[in-house]
């Protein structure tokens, strides 16, 4: 496991649990599976408090517990579990964007808790949003309506409960059979009567906003909050029943509106709609993530496609051609049986995103000569160096220069063929060419390491501007008092004076710089989930 994978996750764990669960999750990400007893000798912590943070972390999906040779429980941290923390904003901004503010706490509910049952996040849901809402109710039956939907769409799923420890494994695959098949399944105690159902307040309806406004793009994080402490459920109907967020779903999302915004920027609306519709009918037949879709004939293409799109057969089969016969190869055409058979090839595409995204870093690192070798090498496989000078048109020792460049950077691999068995220089061929899985695994390390920084230095600036921020949010909550209470402006305008100008234009600063953080963090884990979605077996690609 890289070192920059345990720092970061070990940074996540400290601001999102504390310093307890950051020590026991980075000691089991570095070092393996361990007991109970081997892990509060490793980190120098108590029992009880080794295990509270083992509940934090089991009750959050980030470890999984078995018993070994010698009949004792041991322990294993999932790290590509934990660095989904950075994520999270995502995961509630998109809930957000498809079912509304109530999909939206929903999520951040349960990604806060981890697992919860569906009565209990409902209830909670409920009473936040008519908290916020100015003298109106929100009906809990909305709430479990827009839960129902976030199951049924696979957003939600049931927590898996482990299986019977009965040693047969014809039992065990049948129970887990039965768990996969039960795993989007409502509790009949918690179904809905939607006869039931009011006409209730939109959550979208005005809400007091207690962190002011926030951009489009930057969503809140979810509040940390320990399981110990959570309230009794004996009496729930849907007793044992509890929910967590579905990630692979959240990232089948994620991946197929990346493909759809590329097909977008580089033919039309119209290309990019044919292929939403594909990817909406491959939904029913093809499992989550998968590198290719099922066969679709483009008669079913065209019955469901939307009415408002105004496209006829001859149209259809224009764009489908058009689509195939693209150099990126994210439509195939597959038989020639009802109008034509064609695939969604979803591992060429991310392979393609992959490309440009490592084009545009090797653009802004080395600038546009390297790029232009960078993209012949791409499209050449191997060249020699005397092919590369004549084809890239840059002068020789230019081009030698910028070519080991990027060799000493990784970013270009050399391979020698000898004409001879003693391997010779001047009887051995070297061509240059490029290992986009190498670089994809290096540069994806780099965002880790960066993400990091970005962390660390924010968690510095919070902590170097503590008192002022402290300061002001005191001076804010004096003024909101005297406002409540109808003083007037004398009052107010000696309340703000409590801050000093100097004092205001650092609060300005810290702002400015805090956002701009965390605008940084977005958009490097863009690049992070994309980099995760090409290579096989990393956390974007992992079913969960």
């Amino acid at each position: 496991m890289a070192q920059s994978q345990v720092r970061l996750g070990g940074l996540l764990l400290q601001h999102q649990y504390g310093e307890i669960v950051e020590n026991v999750g980075t000691f089991l990400a570095s070092k393996g599976s361990f007991a109970l007893r081997d892990i509060t000798d490793g980190t120098k912590l108590g029992v009880n408090e080794v295990k509270k943070a083992l509940c934090v972390l089991i009750q959050h999906n980030m470890m999984d517990f078995e018993k070994n040779r010698r009949g004792l429980i041991e322990y294993t941290v999932h790290i590509n579990k934990v660095l989904l923390i950075t994520r999270y904003p995502r995961y509630i901004y998109c809930a957000k964007t498809l079912y509304g503010d109530v999909g939206e706490f929903l999520v951040e509910e349960l990604l806060s808790h981890g697992q919860m049952l569906m009565s209990q996040v409902c209830r909670r849901v409920s009473d936040r949003i008519t908290q916020a809402l100015e003298g109106q109710s929100m009906d809990e039956f909305q709430v479990r309506k827009t839960f129902v939907e976030l199951v049924k769409t696979h957003f939600l799923q049931r927590v898996a409960s482990p299986p019977s420890d009965s040693g047969d494994n014809a039992d065990s695959e049948t129970e887990l059979q039965v768990m996969e098949k039960e795993m989007f399944l409502i509790p009949p105690a918690m179904d809905i009567d939607y006869s039931k159902v009011h006409s209730s307040v939109t959550s979208s309806s005005k809400r007091k906003r207690e962190d002011g406004e926030e951009g489009d793009k930057v969503a809140k994080r979810p509040r940390s909050t320990s399981p110990l402490s959570d309230e009794k459920n004996e009496d729930a109907p849907d007793k044992g029943v509890y929910w967590h967020v579905n990630f692979t779903r959240f990232h089948q999302f994620f991946r197929d509106q990346s493909v759809l915004s590329a097909v977008n920027s580089k033919i039309d609306r119209y290309a990019c709609e044919i292929v939403r519709t594909m990817l909406r009918i491959s939904e029913k037949t093809t499992v989550p993530l998968a590198p290719t879709t099922h066969p679709m004939s483009s008669h079913e293409i065209f019955q469901n496609l939307p009415p408002e799109l105004d496209l006829n057969r001859q149209t259809l089969g224009e764009y489908l051609t058009l689509l195939a016969e693209d150099k990126t190869e994210i439509v195939n055409k597959a038989g020639e049986s009802g109008g034509g058979m064609y695939v969604l090839n979803m591992q060429k595409a991310l392979e393609t995103l992959c490309k440009a995204s490592i084009e545009s870093v090797v653009q802004e690192r080395f600038g546009s000569k390297c790029s232009r070798i960078f993209r012949l090498l791409l499209m050449k496989r191997h060249l020699e160096q005397k092919q590369v000078e004549d084809m890239a048109m840059i002068p020789a020792k230019e081009a030698k220069e910028l070519l080991y460049k990027l060799f000493s950077e990784n970013f270009v691999t050399m391979q020698e063929i000898p004409k001879t068995p003693d391997h010779a220089p001047s009887r051995t061929f070297y061509l240059f060419g490029i290992n986009m899985h190498q670089v994809s695994r290096m540069l994806l390390d780099r965002c880790y390491k960066a993400m990091g920084n970005l962390i660390s230095r924010r968690e510095h600036e919070n902590t170097e501007n503590r008192r002022l921020v402290e300061k002001s949010q005191r001076v804010d909550a004096i003024a909101a008092s005297l406002q409540s209470s109808g003083a007037d402006t004398t009052q107010m305008s000696e309340v703000e004076e409590m801050i000093t100008p100097p004092e205001r234009q650092q609060l300005n600063k810290l702002k400015h710089d805090i956002s701009k953080l965390e605008q940084s963090e977005l958009q490097l884990d863009e690049t992070i989930f994309l980099l995760e979605s090409y290579l096989p077996g990393s956390a974007a690609m992992v079913m969960y």
